[in-house]
């Protein structure tokens, strides 16, 4: 059973060597690498060769990686400093996901960037971003996935794939932020054939909790219902008062539950 969980599970900064052999000793076989998701923390090349020989010696592999956007270096941002820096940090995680063996990048949108409204800088501050970005990641043979957020970006999504084509963008799936919104599936109903990576994890509906799939009210039907043919990622957060093998292990059984669920739908 193929099977993918976030490495940010107990941690979002830092190094996840003492956490990838746990991960691979209940049976996931790939990673969604989601460190300094949110920071403006630049991999260099020997962090990232240090990375590479952690999943080899825990025979795990690169699935996916969650692209960041920081403080000083937001590839959306409308002060040009700031929006040059988010592009070098875009094509940092990049080479980053080629190099360790990955084929999609994550991706959130600017929180500024409507269809129509006001934000007319942002909107064309993210295009000159995307124009940057776009033939690097084709040349890596990278592709960036969308994703859907809590309050729903699902046509600002539309609108990119249909101005820069689906050969280097598609859609990541966040069943959390689609339960928020309450009709993630839904608005993702003309899209699914789109779905490049998963985001699959539990809430009650009105935050984000990145709960152990099954222990709230999400639907991941969309999943079954579409050409998606990866493995599953869960990105779900342990507690503190979780031991880190057993709520593994429970993610772990959540994990395979889905995927027989997708493969016999």
């Amino acid at each position: 059973m193929q099977l993918s969980i976030s490495t940010d599970y107990r941690i979002g900064t830092g190094s996840v060597e003492p956490y990838l052999r746990r991960i691979t000793d209940v049976g996931f076989t790939h990673i969604h690498w989601c460190q300094e998701w949110c920071t403006d923390y630049l991999y260099s090349t020997g962090e990232i060769r240090d990375i590479s020989a952690q999943l080899k010696e825990c025979n795990l592999q690169m699935l996916d990686l969650h692209a960041s956007t920081g403080n000083t270096a937001n590839w959306g941002s409308s002060k040009e400093n700031t929006r040059q820096s988010g592009v070098t940090l875009m094509k940092n995680r990049l080479d980053m996901t080629a190099e360790l063996g990955g084929d999609a990048v994550i991706v959130h949108l600017p929180p500024g960037f409507f269809v129509e409204g006001k934000d007319k800088i942002i909107r064309e501050s993210t295009y000159r971003s995307l124009d940057e970005i776009i033939p690097y990641a084709a040349k890596l043979n990278v592709r960036m996935a969308l994703e859907n957020m809590a309050k729903d970006y699902t046509d600002n999504i539309k609108l990119l794939l249909e101005k820069y084509g689906t050969d280097v963008l598609g859609i990541c799936y966040d069943s959390g932020h689609g339960n928020i919104s309450g009709d993630g599936l839904d608005r993702l109903e003309n899209l699914k054939q789109h779905l490049i990576a998963t985001h699959l994890h539990d809430n009650d509906g009105n935050t984000d909790q990145h709960r152990i799939p099954f222990t709230g009210t999400v639907d991941i039907s969309i999943i079954a219902a579409s050409p998606y043919n990866k493995p599953l990622t869960l990105e779900v957060t342990a507690r503190q008062n979780e031991e880190d093998t057993a709520f593994l292990k429970t993610a772990y059984e959540a994990g395979t539950r889905l995927t027989k669920m997708a493969q016999n739908s």
